[in-house]
């Protein structure tokens, strides 16, 4: 068991820092409003610390989950200094590979180990301890990191050199946002055409149309409810390190362009918290989406 500390306790890092506890780690919580980290302290075996530097201070693995690439350096530049040499730097966060490398560099510079390792799965996936973790680093020092991030994963893949886990984060952001327009494209045009939905993803689920998005999300779906995961806000956050990236290293990358824009439509739908899965509203709206 080891000595972990957990900074940003939202919707994704309050589970996550439980399922450590609960796997029998020493844990420490940190977030930046002090009354939620109390209240995780309330709830799990652990403490909470009020400041990042005593939070990190005697930790063998620091732990993060935050927002965005200035939020992750702004609680980087608190944590790094003050960690112990030999401690390890995970980054959860979903934040560019730029800043992946960054911080790969300071945590050498300070004689500790660092692994950008973004998580796919949600807040269900979190809650239920079964994430799945793309990871960039050193190889040792992912094998010293694999066994606590064990504690809420089902899947955890060492990718390459530090900024790959966040690479592939984006492969999977751009893959997402595929699957669910042409889910939703596929919905809609089912009710329109006077079919059952349920018979139809009856049937297509069985072959090459099925994905997990199909499984889990059809029926909520069509029923207008988007609440059962990951917010467009941090959808389209997402989608812009990925664009942002792909004008770096060239990718042409068409789909995701066009739905970061959909999602756009739903956001001026008021839909900013509704969960990816909602671009099926655009559609369904009075004037409907894009014609065909």
């Amino acid at each position: 068991m080891a000595r972990c500390t957990f900074l940003g306790l939202g919707v994704m890092g309050f589970p996550m820092a439980g399922h450590l506890a609960g796997a029998g780690h020493e844990v420490t919580v940190w977030n930046r409003t002090a009354r939620k980290a109390a209240d995780w302290a309330g709830r799990h075996p652990g403490k909470s610390a009020e400041t990042v530097e005593a939070a990190v201070g005697d930790a063998d693995f620091v732990l993060m989950c935050l927002g965005d690439d200035p939020d992750v350096r702004r609680v980087a530049e608190h944590a790094i200094p003050a960690m112990k040499p030999g401690a390890v730097l995970i980054d959860h966060t979903t934040a560019s590979a730029e800043l992946a490398r960054e911080l790969d560099v300071q945590a050498r510079d300070a004689g500790i180990g660092f692994v950008d390792a973004p998580v796919s799965g949600g807040q269900a996936g979190a809650e239920s301890g079964q994430l799945t973790i793309m990871c960039g680093g050193e190889a040792d020092t992912f094998a010293a990191a694999e066994p606590v991030m064990d504690s809420y994963a089902k899947a955890i893949s060492l990718i390459g050199p530090a900024g790959s886990g966040q690479l592939a984060k984006m492969v999977n952001q751009i893959c997402i946002a595929g699957i669910v327009q042409g889910l939703s494209e596929g919905l809609h045009f089912a009710q329109r055409a006077g079919l059952d939905p349920a018979l139809v993803i009856g049937a297509i689920s069985k072959g090459a149309a099925q994905s997990w998005q199909m499984e889990n999300r059809w029926e909520t779906m069509v029923a207008g409810k988007f609440d059962y995961g990951f917010a467009i806000d941090w959808m389209r956050k997402d989608l812009r390190i990925t664009l942002d990236e792909a004008r770096r290293n060239g990718a042409t990358l068409p789909v995701a362009a066009q739905v970061d824009q959909f999602y756009a439509d739903v956001q001026a739908m008021g839909g900013n918290r509704w969960d990816t899965s909602s671009l099926i509203a655009r559609l369904e709206r009075p004037g409907g989406g894009s014609k065909a």
